[in-house]
């Protein structure tokens, strides 16, 4: 017997079903109070969710999002600052005789500015004067010619062989505060002890020469 019947549902499919003229739709199974509390508020609840946290089983389940790594800490002054001896200079007005005016360069490399606070020398004999006077600040890029003399007090405590000479120069910024000395180089060492010798000569007492 031949005829066209009824199209079964293929295989992997679900026919759905469709109730017949007249016939009302089953009725919704019915929710329980979490499940109409849910569906009230589930609006909230996602914002909650979205937000930072949800209640999930008398707990909190946080939702995080990555964090950003901190920005470095800037260097430490005397990581990024130089000091560069710069040649003789021009001794100031009415100064006394036997100083030594010299020129060196600072600069800063990178990060924040940094600020010197002091600079001095190690010799109990000698003492410093700068121009510009501590405390200064210099910014990356930006170098500054810092002018310093040499005043002999006693020749006495004064070395005859200057060797490797360094100042003691105070940096600071955002980082930290630190001494830093800086050796200056053959040419400064020969400079200061030519103005050593004009200035105490074989002398031994207790004042330079006049």
């Amino acid at each position: 017997m031949t005829g066209i019947g009824p199209v079964e549902p293929g295989e992997g499919t679900r026919a759905r079903d469709v109730p017949a003229p007249g016939v009302p739709p089953p009725a919704e199974a019915p929710r329980g109070p979490l499940t109409q509390w849910y569906v009230r508020h589930r609006r909230a609840v996602l914002a909650v969710a979205v937000s930072g946290a949800v209640l999930v089983g008398g707990g909190y389940l946080y939702v995080t999002r990555p964090r950003q790594p901190p920005p470095p800490a800037p260097p430490f002054p005397s990581q990024v600052t130089d000091v560069a001896y710069a040649g003789r200079a021009e001794p100031p007005r009415n100064g006394p005789l036997g100083a030594f005016t010299f020129a060196v360069e600072l600069t800063v490399s990178s990060g924040p500015a940094v600020t010197v606070t002091r600079i001095g020398q190690p010799s109990a004999g000698l003492s410093l004067t700068s121009v510009p006077r501590p405390p200064f600040r210099t910014r990356t890029g930006s170098p500054r010619r810092i002018t310093l003399t040499v005043h002999v007090g006693e020749c006495a405590k004064v070395p005859r062989n200057a060797g490797l000479p360094f100042l003691d120069v105070t940096l600071r910024n955002t980082s930290a505060i630190q001494v830093h000395s800086f050796i200056l180089g053959e040419l400064y060492a020969q400079d200061l002890s030519e103005a050593l010798q004009v200035a105490c000569g074989n002398n031994s007492g207790s004042s330079p020469k006049s």
